[in-house]
């Protein structure tokens, strides 16, 4: 998969570095995945949550951290929406 907007990532692990691993371990997997449905991407991450239009939460950090992304199965990108604690994750406003 293509990765889109990296740059969101790069300034969350500068601020919370307790989750540089944990995200720069889930950046190789999803650049290597060949996701083709919300199914498979399932059977790697159980604990995602499938939203509608295609948006995908991932935890992060046992859940103390949220990862906001939109998925495009067809053409392989996924698109980084935003990070954050999940506090903050609250107010996020998903489509």
């Amino acid at each position: 998969m293509q990765l889109l907007n990296k740059k969101l990532l790069q300034a969350f692990v500068e601020k919370y570095a307790d989750a540089r691993l944990q995200i720069g371990a889930w950046v190789a997997e999803i650049e290597e995945a060949k996701w083709d449905t919300h199914h498979q991407l399932k059977n790697r991450y159980p604990r995602a949550s499938i939203l509608k239009n295609r948006h995908v939460i991932f935890n992060i950090c046992g859940n103390r951290y949220r990862l906001w992304v939109q998925i495009s199965y067809k053409s392989g990108v996924v698109v980084i929406k935003n990070v954050g604690t999940h506090k903050e994750y609250d107010n996020w406003n998903i489509d």
